[in-house]
């Protein structure tokens, strides 16, 4: 764990992102990072610039798993659309 880390708030807050058919949870790559769990997060995520878009079924347990597990509660803005998320047209999640 990179020692930034123990600068992190309490509380963890990101935004989750959901179209019809699925979702994504929104964090910056260096959290990844500073957790450890870059190297956990699977292709089915998506990355644009500096922000990876973990994918709800897998990645996203990971990350809130890696923060509880720091004593770090976890808070999410949802964002939904009706049609098709534009991050399904990002590109796949690369370590």
């Amino acid at each position: 764990m990179s020692a930034t880390f123990k600068y992190y708030p309490a509380t963890f807050k990101f935004k989750y992102y959901q179209d019809p058919g699925h979702g994504w949870g929104a964090v910056k790559r260096n959290v990844l990072v500073d957790l450890g769990i870059l190297n956990k997060i699977s292709p089915f995520s998506y990355q644009k610039g500096d922000t990876v878009y973990l994918e709800e079924d897998c990645d996203l347990s990971t990350l809130t798993t890696a923060l509880s597990n720091k004593g770090i509660w976890v808070e999410h803005v949802s964002k939904h659309t009706n049609g098709r998320s534009p991050i399904r047209n990002y590109a796949s999640f690369q370590a």
